[in-house]
């Protein structure tokens, strides 16, 4: 059944873009009508796919069966958070209720996209998609910021004046989300680097020709990066970018100088001239200034925090003492939190902004310990791609799982980029995608329903 089995496939492809591209909308879906809706979507697209496994007329994914266990660790994981809701450990049981079903979606949407996208043709389109996503996000934010008008997708900006955030609430959220789509771009520009022996022509080509496209969106998407003047977003993206591409250059040793001078020209053309007119300078002063100065609305009163999100996490800390084990219940920081503060937190915090600090109070060991082995597991077939040279494109492909994972890893420490759901979410496809760069399929068919 070529025709049916075309149209699903091509419904499911187009479903799956468009929530990708669509969470980050919705004040990056971090409300809970948009978290409605985006386990519909992705409900959805499921069971879609569900009919077509059923009734054999989708093509099976080489990547399902290598990502088995880290969807297991997915599911381990859901299923200590309904044990939380149902067996009464959680202390907030809605909030919990809430993040079970969040997380059943980031499961669903790992499902779908290690099943979906296992052909190079759609992992490209997958990776393009995120680029287009992220080249929005960062127009759309430099522009409002550089006229002035500072609103968000539909409603006027009450924080974070003055700095880029897109549709985002958060100036680090927006970053958070940059350093994803970057990676996804610098990703899929080795992976489509060329194969000739190096040329200074192919460095022209690459500045001016074909690719120039893909070349000016990184560009946008890193000034849009500065100009969130987030210090643990700018931060992580280097990092990430110098340690994962100090080891792809060390490891490919055949292209060696073509791929330092494609990196390198990322760092100098992007950051050290473009950026400079577009508020470098203040990102280096919020950098070189210790006191933390994020805006705080409460209401309409806004106040300055100084040196407080490092005080929350010490708060914060008998929290995940409290209960190491069994965790206090997912989503149940803002329940919990407000009891341990002493006196000099008097503003209201919902999340400890650190990743690693909030999982642990909410989760628990028995939470926490899938969620890192699924992690490791993505870390592992990302480095595993980006290891092998045979394949140009695979290599690629890992980089931007490997470069995409280990900055929002590291700014994990300072905010709480995975507490968004178009953050995690986005995560959650750049884990999919370490699967996909060693599993997918290059070969064509001739059947119309493996075209797209």
């Amino acid at each position: 059944m070529p025709t049916q089995s075309s149209r699903l496939d091509r419904t499911l492809v187009i479903l799956t873009l468009i929530i990708l591209v669509g969470l980050p909308l919705p004040v990056g879906s971090n409300r809970d009508w948009a978290v409605g809706l985006f386990c519909m979507f992705i409900g959805t697209v499921s069971v879609l796919w569900a009919i077509g496994q059923w009734r054999g007329i989708l093509t099976p994914s080489g990547a399902f069966k290598p990502a088995v266990p880290m969807l297991a660790m997915l599911l381990l994981t859901q299923t200590w958070v309904a044990i939380q809701w149902l067996g009464g450990f959680s202390v907030d049981s809605g909030a919990t209720a809430e993040a079970l079903l969040l997380g059943l979606g980031y499961t669903l949407l790992f499902l779908v996209i290690v099943s979906v996208f296992h052909t190079r043709k759609r992992v490209t389109l997958l990776l393009g998609s995120l680029v287009v996503s992220g080249t929005l996000q960062a127009f759309y934010g430099t522009f409002m910021t550089l006229a002035g008008i500072e609103w968000l997708l539909a409603t006027p900006k009450t924080a974070y004046i003055g700095d880029a955030t897109g549709t985002f609430v958060n100036r680090n959220s927006m970053a958070g989300y940059l350093e994803l789509t970057l990676a996804a771009g610098i990703g899929l520009l080795l992976a489509l680097r060329d194969t000739r022996p190096f040329s200074w022509t192919q460095l022209v080509e690459l500045l001016m020709g074909p690719k120039a496209r893909l070349r000016l969106a990184l560009v946008v998407m890193v000034i849009a990066l500065v100009m969130t003047h987030s210090r643990g977003g700018n931060a992580s993206f280097f990092v990430a970018l110098l340690l994962v591409g100090g080891f792809f250059i060390l490891r490919n040793k055949e292209n060696r100088l073509r791929n330092s001078l494609i990196l390198v020209s990322l760092i100098v053309i992007d950051v050290l001239v473009i950026s400079q007119y577009f508020g470098l300078e203040r990102l280096k002063e919020r950098v070189l200034n210790t006191r933390l100065s994020d805006t705080v609305v409460n209401s309409e009163i806004v106040q300055r925090a100084n040196e407080i999100r490092g005080d929350v996490f010490l708060y914060a800390l008998p929290l995940a003492q409290d209960k190491p084990i069994t965790g206090q219940g997912a989503g149940s920081f803002e329940a919990v939190f407000p009891k341990y503060p002493g006196e000099d937190i008097r503003l209201h915090f919902d999340l400890a902004h650190n990743d690693y600090i909030q999982f642990a109070i909410e989760y628990g060991v028995l939470g926490m310990l899938p969620l890192a082995v699924f992690v490791l597991l993505a870390l592992y077939w990302a480095f595993k791609a980006l290891w092998q040279q045979r394949s140009l494109y695979r290599s690629g492909v890992g980089f931007a799982a490997a470069m995409g994972i280990i900055a929002l890893l590291t700014h994990a420490m300072t905010d709480f980029n995975l507490q968004i759901p178009a953050n995690a979410a986005t995560f959650v496809v750049m884990c999919a995608l370490a699967v996909l760069a060693n599993h997918h399929s290059k070969e064509r068919r001739k059947q119309s329903s493996a075209r797209l």
